[in-house]
């Protein structure tokens, strides 16, 4: 809460919102993935490495599963990009009804395993993750992620999504 006569918090030059769309097609995988990763080096988003392989690995799978299983009903997805002081997120929207929800490893399968993959990224980075509903019938999927250290996330500073 700011005192009267205090000067209100500045966002910072990487702070936004980005979408974009593309056909759901194999190709937009590695087209998503490298405009994302694009995208948070043109803002000079500060973000460790190790933070960046594994949204960017998030990104893959999100996208991979709506070119999978909702392409039939939903010819083409959107991925968001949002960008805050301390997060960031990035969401993968498709028209396909169906609610995925992440499997249980069985190591017998030899797929079905993205959405166990992306939660896990997200819990070990202190992040979180999950699945909503559209307005229009459809849903998005999106992780969360902080960008700095997890020892200086005492507080939460989350937005809603």
């Amino acid at each position: 809460m700011e005192s009267p006569g205090s000067v209100p918090a500045r966002s910072l030059s990487y702070e936004g919102v980005w979408r974009f769309t593309a056909p759901a097609v194999e190709v937009s995988v590695p087209q998503a993935r490298h405009a994302v990763r694009d995208l948070i080096h043109r803002q000079g988003v500060p973000v460790r490495d190790e933070l960046l392989q594994g949204m960017l690995l998030i990104v893959s799978e999100l996208v991979t599963n709506a070119v999978r299983h909702a392409a039939l009903l939903s010819p083409e997805l959107a991925v968001e990009v949002a960008i805050g002081a301390d997060w960031i997120r990035v969401a993968v929207e498709d028209n396909h009804p169906y609610r995925p929800r992440a499997l249980e490893t069985d190591y017998a399968q030899t797929g079905g395993r993205g959405l166990l993959l992306v939660r896990e990224i997200a819990r070990e980075a202190g992040g979180s993750c999950d699945v909503e509903h559209t307005t229009t019938g459809g849903k998005i999927i999106w992780a969360m992620l902080p960008l700095d250290s997890l020892d200086r996330w005492s507080t939460s500073r989350w937005p809603n999504p």
